[in-house]
């Protein structure tokens, strides 16, 4: 038997860890679990994986990674050089993988965020997308179905990119309901850098709403989104928009809006509703019903009117400068607002909130078994 004959076959979960691997170039242990919900079979697969040489471990820092063998990569890229040659050749940190600390963690940081964007549905490997930021324009037909550009073929523009260079963002999500620029930081609080963010998100308009993709996203504004572990940075978002830790680029007017999911389930499922502009209207008008439109004459963000004449925010995508410019409004006119979020984000939102606000949630086990069955 040969070597060749042993290498995982395609839609498998072998083959996939090891696809996972060469895009990210360290793909994290932790995340094992979101990518098959059996443990068992998981390991036996990653045994056999380390036994034919196509996987290794990589433990140092108290991280844990995976990363491809040689064998596995010459096999990857003779079967597949157009998905897998940008990942594995020349010097960059998903071939030539360096062991600080610090790049590593980017690393992880963005595998998770690939792992999200599959588990929604979104295109992340090249043979599958557009080549939207080649340094050669070519014509790009309308994105049907969504698609993520980490933050290196992003800079495959050129010269032009090094405007961005200090941005944290892992990259660009295009899909039919609009362009969101993607963050990720993990377990810890995001840290901005206000200009460099500000410079990513205007040459991103140019780039994609004025030239490349104008005939989709000319009238389109860019958005933000927000990855992390827990609720809890989301609170401390908000919490803190008054003090000396001021978190100015996400509450100062820079974005409309810049969504905030969480690196798991819930965060996965919510990425598919924001990804389909069709099924997020159908859910707002599930929500609709026993409520008035909107009065847009009404100096307070929302989206309906109670029987009172009460404002409503559909708050379930965790839109930071949304919420906070509803709660800011209730404030200063000393009103009082209803928030429908999810079940699981209700307790953040109280705490943020609930002095202003009254709350209306959707079980997010119906919802799911509606909208996703």
């Amino acid at each position: 038997m040969s070597h060749k004959d042993t290498f995982p076959r395609q839609d498998t979960l072998g083959r996939y860890l090891l696809e996972l691997a060469a895009v990210c170039g360290e793909f994290p242990s932790s995340l094992l679990p979101r990518i098959h919900d059996s443990s068992s079979y998981m390991e036996a697969v990653i045994t056999s994986l380390k036994k034919e040489g196509l996987l290794r471990v990589f433990y140092k820092d108290r991280l844990r990674g995976f990363r491809l063998g040689r064998r596995a990569k010459g096999i990857l890229l003779a079967e597949n050089p157009e998905r897998f040659s940008f990942y594995l050749t020349g010097d960059t940190d998903t071939n030539r993988i360096r062991s600080e600390v610090t790049r590593r963690m980017r690393l992880h940081r963005t595998a998770e965020t690939y792992a999200s964007m599959l588990n929604a549905g979104v295109a992340v490997f090249r043979d599958e997308k557009p080549p939207v930021f080649l340094l050669e324009a070519v014509p790009l037909p309308a994105l049907k179905t969504p698609a993520f550009y980490g933050s290196r073929e992003v800079k495959e523009m050129g010269i032009e990119m090094v405007k961005i260079r200090s941005s944290r963002m892992t990259g660009v999500l295009l899909a039919p309901s609009g362009i969101f620029l993607t963050y990720n930081s993990g377990p810890y609080m995001a840290k901005w850098d206000y200009r460099a963010e500000q410079r990513a998100q205007v040459l991103l308009r140019m780039v994609l709403c004025h030239q490349r993709m104008a005939s989709q996203y000319a009238r389109t504004e860019v958005s933000g989104l927000l990855f992390c572990n827990t609720l809890e940075p989301f609170y401390q978002i908000l919490e803190e928009g008054d003090s000396h830790t001021r978190c100015f680029f996400l509450l100062d007017g820079n974005y409309e809006h810049f969504y905030y999911l969480t690196n798991d389930h819930y965060g996965d499922t919510l990425l598919k509703l924001l990804c389909d502009p069709v099924k997020t209207t159908e859910l707002d008008n599930l929500l609709m019903q026993g409520f008035t439109p909107k009065d847009a004459g009404l100096p307070i963000e929302h989206d309906a009117l109670d029987q009172n004449g009460n404002p409503v925010l559909f708050g379930y995508f965790l839109d930071i400068p949304r919420i906070n410019r509803f709660h800011t409004a209730l404030q200063l006119q000393g009103r009082k607002g209803i928030l429908i979020c999810f079940d699981f984000q209700k307790e953040v939102l109280h705490r943020f909130c609930g002095g202003q606000a009254e709350f209306s949630t959707i079980s997010f086990e119906k919802f799911e078994r509606r909208f996703f069955p």
